[in-house]
């Protein structure tokens, strides 16, 4: 019966922790094991069995692993009915708090890497590119509209484009560096508002843009859904969003030397995350560009 096989599972104080942990955190195995201060082989050895029960999921990128407890399914039913009981546990509350603190450390060595590379990051993303030209793509299916926003705009090429179809622009990154890039690109231009934010918290009222565009940004977060959300949350009714995204690949120079989470996102992942952000998909185009990579062009309306 599945239930005994759940139970057997999380009958360890080990795997309890770790489930624990991974009902609120994707992790891969060098954060799980700093947040639970044990030694690799260890966790690897409950991590096997926790999945082969079907209470978590490895989520398989390239060289990398990725763990979160099962998000579908009679695993997910199982973990919704026990997850109130872990939530006053004083230890497993401990462990929540290192997995929040990994978090933070990663979330700032990322800020620090595209500080660090902002001045470079231009020419990285034309030599990716090649002879596409991404930004005349997206201008071609940009709506006529007041406000317009870039998620993730960079050091703000893309911002230059919004500006020809919009009235006020908006910029989120959350690298003071890109942000700095952008503002002196764009001195006294009062359209132009430039916001520091993550792409999961966005500094936008609800319902502010007509027009959202998210281009090669979502590969860097370890839930691309939650910025999905984000973006729903601050569009009209019917607004449009826009984006350029790798699709699954095996390049892992682009995690070394681009900073990339995800190597690319499947297209048929892509486009449930849409729905369930409460999107339409209006056309999906595919451009293959150097490195082997291919970017697909998501359109999406909000329904």
């Amino acid at each position: 019966m599945e239930i005994i096989k759940y139970c057997k599972a999380l009958s360890d104080d080990t795997r309890a922790r770790l489930v624990n942990v991974l009902l609120e955190y994707e992790l891969n195995v060098g954060e799980i094991v700093q947040v639970m201060e044990m030694g690799q082989s260890r966790i690897s050895r409950h991590l096997k069995i926790l999945s082969e029960s079907g209470l978590v999921h490895v989520r398989r990128d390239g060289l990398w692993a990725f763990y979160r407890a099962s998000e579908e399914g009679p695993g997910r039913a199982f973990l919704n009915g026990v997850r109130e009981l872990m939530a006053d546990e004083p230890e497993l509350t401990r462990d929540r708090n290192r997995a929040e603190k990994v978090i933070r450390e990663r979330t700032a060595a990322t800020r620090q890497f595209f500080d660090d590379i902002a001045s470079e990051w231009d020419r990285m993303t034309a030599e990716v590119l090649g002879d596409l030209d991404l930004g005349r793509e997206i201008r071609s299916r940009l709506p006529q509209c007041d406000c317009a926003a870039d998620i993730g705009c960079g050091t703000g090429d893309m911002l230059e484009i919004l500006s020809r179809s919009a009235k006020t622009v908006i910029g989120v990154d959350n690298s003071p560096k890109m942000l700095e890039l952008a503002e002196e690109r764009f001195s006294g231009d009062a359209r132009m508002s430039l916001r520091i934010g993550e792409m999961t918290h966005l500094p936008l009222r609800d319902w502010e843009a007509d027009c959202t565009v998210m281009s090669l940004v979502l590969h860097h977060l370890a839930r691309p859904v939650d910025a999905l959300r984000e973006a729903a949350r601050v569009l009209k009714i019917g607004g449009r969003l826009l984006i350029a995204e790798f699709d699954q690949h095996e390049n892992e120079l682009m995690r070394t030397e681009y900073g990339d989470r995800r190597l690319g996102i499947p297209r048929e992942k892509m486009v449930g995350w849409l729905d369930q952000a409460r999107f339409n998909v209006l056309s999906v185009t595919e451009f293959t560009v150097n490195m082997g990579l291919v970017v697909v062009l998501y359109e999406a309306e909000k329904r």
